[in-house]
Order: structure tokens, then C-alpha cells, then sequence
């Protein structure tokens, strides 16, 4: 029997009434769980816009201040870079992305240029790029995403929702070094405090202002007078700057994407600095005539580490996994041999750190906690197998 006339009326009344009724409502967006802070250098004021109809989410954030063409972009926080795009390519033009973990990424888009490299560990407030007007741009600004998965957010920065208008960066982080500062034999543990005037802090007091908050620090006798001294490396334009106590040496050394590191390579008491390539898993040590040969060691996504791993003179390589707070120490011997030790210690997350804690002339690894802003010195040779704990140093400031 077909449908009463009644029936048929009681149909087409529910269907109008639930064309009139609200749409269910669509999942709930994730508030993401990552640290963002701004991804411009610590105390730099910018301001901010969203719109309707913005490209690809009205919550996408265009970044402007004047001038801004050619400024530094930083990490909004730490991860690890999944894309690296340095030539031109679509609506982005060249454009950066880094993941974060728990499914979420941030976006860095319109760059200038590009200083990062695919697979390559970045710390939060590390140069990502320069700003700049490439690929679908109208002018020169930084487009700015905060991802869960692949939906573009509602962006949180410094633990609150982000609201449109000027807003002064809060990315201000401490990175963690060691170093002999007070000529005791003894390493001490330290930090390069990121801000509007950057500065070496040591841990007995001393605070050395030198560098961007951009900049990437490192420390050495650059002039082998046996006093330790500080530096820093440009990414944009691959410079490294010691400061030295006649001057400041400047010195142009290896590719924008490269990591610094330093140490006595040939041992005679001098500092030369040198590079760590993530693209390839390379380190470039730079002699003091300027030659370098290349040395294979570790993944992409690995932060470079260097001490004196057999107490010989000489500085060695080695390079932590953050992922899994692994160290893989290389040292050579006397008839060229080079040999690995695989060390774990620490947690996953934190920051390396080598220095001589106990001032015999071996180095020992450390690290520092980025939450607790805690190091912890670690001692003994235990191939393979975790290293006792010396002490633990709460210094520095932790992460927000």
C-alpha cells in the first residue's frame, strides 16, 4: 500500500522544518598543545591580521612592520623541518614548515630566503628564513599558520588566542653552554640569553653582551691566549663574529642552513670554528689555513656536539639525538682509526651540553633541561650504557 495522503503531508513538514534547523555542528577545532611564541626575534614589536576569505584559512596570520623586507623569521617553537622550499613555488612562493610533534606544524610562508634545511632539528627562536614577498604576495609581510593535521587554527601565542594589532615578541630563550670562563680547568655551565640585547651568561656571575638574538653563540680562545671567549654565527649570511680581546674577527664560512661548532682540531691551544651540514649528516671543521675535509656522522634531524671524548688535545665530533637523548661520540686514534661510542643520557628534549666537569682533561657530557631550565653533568666512560650523574645545576630561564 502506498503512503496516505497524511503520511505524505507529515514527510514534507519534517523535511522543511529541517532545512530551517541549525547544522550540526562540525568537530571542534584543537586548541594546539605547542608553545607557540612569535616567530620573530625576542622584543621586536610586529603587527598582525586575519581576515575573511584569507588564503588557505581566515586564520592565517599576516605579519608587517616598516621596513620589514629582508628580517629575520624565527622558530615559533622547536621541531624539526619538513619543508625547506628555497626557490619560488606556488602561492607560498618560498616558504618553510616545521613539525612539532603531536600532529602539529607552523607554516612560515612569502620568505625572502630560506637558512634551514630539510630534516634539519631547530631550536624555538633558530632563523628559519628572511621575510619577504615571494610567490602570491602583494607586498612584503610573512604569512604565518599554526596547523593540527592539515586544518590551519586559531593561533595561540605566549599561552593566550591570538589577537589582531601590534604585539611585541616574547621569544626570548636561553640556549645552554659550557665553558672554562674563569680559567679554573674546571667547565661551567652557562647560557646565550636571547633578547633585544643578547648576552652570554655564565654561571659565576659574568655576562658578556655580544650578538643578535638571531644569532646562533658558540665559545673558544679564538687567539689561543688561554682566555675563553665568545661568538656568535649569522645564518643569512653564513658570518661568523668573534670577539676577542684585540678586536672582532669576522669570518664567512660555510652554507646559511649549516650549524656552528667549535674546537681546538689540530691542537695547538687555538680555537677555529667550523660547521655541521644536516642536509647531509657532514661536519666541516675549518683548519687555520681555511682548508676543511669533510666528516660523516649522524642523521639530519642530530645536534652537533664536540670535546675532547679521549683527552688527547684535540677537539672530537659527536652529535645528540634529541628524540632519544643519544650521544654518538667519534674520537680517532693515534694510527687514524676513528671510533664510535654510543652513550645515552639525559631525556628526550633536552639540549646537549659537553664540557670538563672535574677539570682532567676530558670532556664529559651534559644536558640541559628546557622546562626546569636544570643542567645536568653526567661522568664516566661506560660505552654503550648510561653515564652516572655529577651533580644537577638549575640555571638559566626556563622555556614558557
Amino acid at each position: 500500500m502506498g503512503p496516505t495522503p497524511r503520511t505524505t503531508a507529515l514527510v514534507a513538514a519534517a523535511a522543511a522544518l529541517s532545512l530551517l534547523a541549525p547544522m550540526a555542528p562540525a568537530a571542534a577545532r584543537r586548541s594546539p598543545v605547542t608553545a607557540y611564541q612569535m616567530p620573530f626575534p625576542c622584543g621586536e614589536t610586529w603587527s598582525g591580521a586575519t581576515r575573511v576569505g584569507h588564503s588557505p584559512s581566515r586564520y592565517a596570520i599576516d605579519w608587517n612592520r616598516n621596513p620589514d623586507l629582508g628580517a629575520p623569521v624565527v622558530a615559533a617553537a622547536a621541531g624539526v623541518v619538513t619543508t625547506a622550499q628555497a626557490t619560488p613555488k606556488g602561492g607560498y612562493g618560498r616558504w618553510v614548515v616545521v613539525d612539532h610533534g603531536n600532529d602539529e606544524t607552523s607554516l612560515y610562508a612569502h620568505l625572502a630566503s630560506v637558512v634551514v634545511a630539510v630534516g634539519q632539528r631547530v631550536d624555538q627562536g633558530a632563523m628559519v628564513g628572511t621575510l619577504g614577498d615571494s610567490g602570491n604576495s602583494s607586498g612584503s609581510h610573512l604569512h604565518f599558520e599554526e596547523k593540527v593535521g592539515r586544518s590551519v587554527v586559531p593561533a595561540v601565542l605566549n599561552g593566550a588566542a591570538y589577537r589582531d594589532g601590534a604585539q611585541t615578541s616574547l621569544n626570548c630563550v636561553d640556549v645552554p653552554l659550557a665553558g672554562d670562563y674563569t680559567g679554573g680547568r674546571v667547565s661551567e655551565v652557562a647560557v646565550f640569553r636571547r633578547a633585544k640585547r643578547s648576552s652570554f651568561v655564565f654561571n659565576s656571575g659574568a655576562t658578556v653582551r655580544f650578538g643578535k638574538a638571531y644569532d646562533e653563540p658558540l665559545l673558544g680562545d679564538w687567539n689561543g691566549d688561554g682566555q675563553l671567549d665568545v661568538g656568535v654565527r649569522t645564518p643569512k649570511v653564513s658570518r661568523f663574529k668573534l670577539k676577542t680581546p684585540t678586536g672582532i674577527v669576522k669570518i664567512r664560512w660555510g652554507l646559511p642552513s649549516d650549524m656552528p661548532i667549535s674546537g681546538d682540531w689540530d691542537g695547538n691551544g687555538t680555537t677555529e670554528i667550523g660547521v655541521r651540514r644536516a642536509y647531509d649528516g657532514t661536519f666541516h671543521p675549518r683548519m687555520a689555513d681555511g682548508t676543511s675535509t669533510p666528516v660523516w656522522l649522524g642523521d639530519a634531524d642530530d645536534l652537533p656536539v664536540t670535546g675532547d671524548w679521549d683527552g688527547n688535545g684535540t677537539t672530537d665530533l659527536g652529535v645528540f639525538d634529541q628524540a632519544t637523548a643519544t650521544f654518538t661520540l667519534r674520537s680517532v686514534t693515534t694510527s687514524g682509526l676513528s671510533v664510535l661510542e654510543v652513550v645515552q643520557f639525559g631525556a628526550a628534549g633536552d639540549l646537549p651540553v659537553t664540557g670538563d666537569w672535574n677539570g682532567d682533561g676530558v670532556s664529559d657530557l651534559g644536558v640541559w633541561s628546557p622546562a626546569t631550565a636544570t643542567f645536568t653533568q653526567g661522568l664516566g666512560r661506560a660505552p654503550t650504557s648510561a653515564r652516572g650523574v655529577l651533580r644537577t645545576i638549575p640555571f638559566g630561564n626556563p622555556r614558557r
